[in-house]
Parts: C-alpha cells; sequence; structure tokens
C-alpha cells in the first residue's frame, strides 16, 4: 500500500507542476500594446522605418509592416513625411518596436529639426 500512496503523490506533483506550466505559457505570449504620440523626425519608407520624438522628448525608431494600420495617412504612409505629428501604437520584442497602428494627427509642424 505505501507503494500505491508513493505513486499517487509523485503522479499528482508531476500534475500540479504540467498545469503550473500550461497556465504561465499563454500570458508569456501576450504582445503589450505601447502609445506614443509625437513628431516624425525621420522617416524612411525603403526600410519601413521612422523615428518619432515623443512629447516628453525621447525617440522611438519605429518599423511599420504590410499588417500595420494606418489612419488618417492616404496609401499606407506615403503622405507622412518629416514634421508630421502621429499618434503610433507598437509593440516591442527584443528591443524592437513594431507599429500596430499609425494615426496622423494631419498637421505638418515643419522639419523636426527646425
Amino acid at each position: 500500500m505505501k507503494v500505491y500512496g508513493r505513486r499517487c503523490a509523485v503522479f499528482f506533483l508531476f500534475s500540479f507542476a504540467a498545469l503550473a506550466l500550461l497556465a504561465k505559457a499563454p500570458a508569456q505570449s501576450r504582445d503589450v500594446t505601447h502609445i506614443v504620440s509625437g513628431v516624425v523626425k525621420h522617416i524612411d519608407k525603403g526600410s519601413k522605418k521612422m523615428t518619432v520624438t515623443a512629447d516628453d522628448g525621447v525617440e522611438h525608431t519605429i518599423r511599420w509592416t504590410d499588417k500595420t494600420t494606418w489612419r488618417g495617412a492616404k496609401y499606407s504612409g506615403e503622405s507622412v513625411k518629416d514634421g508630421s505629428e502621429l499618434t503610433v501604437k507598437y509593440t516591442e520584442k527584443e528591443g524592437e518596436e513594431t507599429a500596430v497602428e499609425i494615426k496622423s494627427a494631419g498637421r505638418d509642424t515643419g522639419k523636426a529639426s527646425q
């Protein structure tokens, strides 16, 4: 009877550990979305990257993909240029910021360096 009790204890211990790992896995795969508003300092349409200077002065280098949603900007960003005001929702993985949605404020402030 002692062997049966040990086997049950080991079985429940492994079952509990497996359930704990399964419960934790979805939390690791979720992407956290950040939002930044600011002025485009530089845009490189060839590499699909832009540098946005946020309202607090921090610069963000954000890339966009074919899955990025554009709001208020025509032709998937063709109208966005240096000095454009944007609000960008992005995710960050391994230090790279990738845009989920880019919303143009519709105003150009001129070159960011001026």
